[in-house]
């Protein structure tokens, strides 16, 4: 559990008022705190350079009849790869994206990229959703319409949400940390200014992935701001100073939560090792391949999804390259990397205790850490814990529903 928790708990700067490689901003450049419109719009001699790439792609030779068993299959690479080049239309997932409201705003000497998507409802409560590894804001798509007006998709008024949901910094289309040691409470820090800079004075918390600790943490930090938290992903270790901590724990759920840590720790957690001690080694190759980008990420959308062993049973192709794709057009594969390095070694202002914010937990069946409810109870204030019949890690894409249904119940009871 301890190797657990350290694996999880382990810039080319935007002038406002101009267009970059990625999209364009409008507003008054000479003031930083300006909530600026932007609008994703990739140059064409980047989407150029990124087919001349794929069409070159020197593929390397796999064992027979191995399938996904050493990574990434072969014949899948190559039938992903040739589509992306001939087939993936990254404009009309521009114009699916740019429907969202977008913004950028500077906080702390960073360009941070958001969505901010108000309800027609008045008086919806505002809800900061924040994606992880390797997601991204495309990840919300799904969520984001039925949050925001849940009239127009059969459900009630009362249920509706202000949703703004930043890239994360060194992720998608914010800007890159320039400095060692931003980690998680430092991005938590940034998203509790921004809902300030919006005029958001009570708010609910929501995160998967890195999200759900940099939720975490902005709900530790700002109890007063944040009047709920709802994680699909807990991360809860073992209560301190029991001699056993398997006391009074089901042990079914003992049992899930050592399944679904061996499941890590044994076949899935070498990307987190490297990324967390040597994420500038491995970008050299993310940042120059896109073949190699997209097997480093579809690989675990694979995994960590329930699918069973079928991704495109659960994502479309042009879902799980609109993601990829935001990876290679902002360049993040380094910076993104990086936080799993910051997270175990960048201090902190002080411990991360429990938090005393109202949380609620869904918990879906295949997600990669699932702490048994006591002791996600002694690190968080459980008020309500939804046992999912179906879905991976990545929630918000998998069962949209789900996790929809989960928050309007969870936050019912906290307007």
């Amino acid at each position: 559990m301890k190797r657990l928790i350290f694996v999880y708990c382990l810039c080319l700067m935007a002038i406002p008022g101009l267009t970059d490689a990625r999209g364009s901003t409008q507003d008054d450049a000479s003031d930083p705190a300006a909530v600026r419109p932007f609008t994703i719009d990739v140059a064409e001699s980047v989407l150029d350079d990124l087919r001349a790439r794929l069409g070159r792609t020197r593929f390397p030779d796999q064992l027979d009849d191995v399938g996904w068993d050493y990574g990434t299959d072969l014949g899948y690479m190559r039938e992903l790869v040739t589509y992306w080049r001939d087939e993936f239309d990254w404009r009309a997932q521009e114009r699916r994206l740019n429907a969202f409201d977008q913004f950028k705003t500077v906080i702390d000497g960073l360009d941070i990229h958001f969505i901010h998507q108000r309800s027609p409802v008045e008086g919806a409560m505002p809800l900061i959703i924040t994606h992880g590894w390797p997601g991204s804001i495309a990840e919300f798509s799904k969520i984001i319409g039925p949050l925001t007006d849940p009239v127009a998709y059969g459900g009630d008024a009362e249920d509706a949400f202000h949703v703004i949901a930043p890239s994360m910094p060194g992720y998608g289309f914010s800007d890159k940390p320039k400095e060692p040691g931003f980690g998680p409470e430092q991005i938590a820090n940034v998203h509790a200014k921004l809902m300030e800079r919006l005029g958001y004075e009570k708010y609910g918390v929501q995160g998967g992935d890195w999200g759900s600790i940099v939720s975490t943490w902005h709900a530790f930090n700002r109890p007063t701001e944040a009047v709920g938290l709802h994680l699909n992903m807990v991360v809860a270790p073992p209560p301190a100073g029991m001699e056993d901590p398997t006391v009074g724990v089901p042990p079914e759920e003992l049992a899930r939560s050592q399944a679904r840590q061996a499941f890590y720790t044994g076949d899935e957690n070498g990307y987190a090792q490297i990324q967390g001690t040597k994420p500038q080694t491995v970008g050299y190759g993310l940042n120059d391949s896109p073949a190699g980008q997209a097997a480093w990420i579809v690989e675990k959308f694979r995994a960590w999804c329930d699918c069973n062993g079928d991704p495109e049973s659960i994502f479309t192709r042009d879902e799980l390259l609109t993601n990829i794709t935001i990876y290679w057009v902002t360049e993040t594969a380094t910076s993104s990397a990086r936080l799993y390095y910051e997270s175990g070694n960048a201090p902190t202002s002080r411990a991360l205790g429990r938090v005393e914010v109202p949380t609620g937990a869904a918990i879906f069946p295949y997600e990669l850490f699932i702490a048994p409810r006591k002791w996600a109870e002694a690190s968080f204030n459980i008020t309500h814990w939804t046992e999912m019949p179906r879905g991976g890690h990545f929630a918000a894409m998998e069962q949209p529903d789900l996790l929809v249904d989960d928050l309007r119940t969870f936050f019912r009871g906290l307007r």
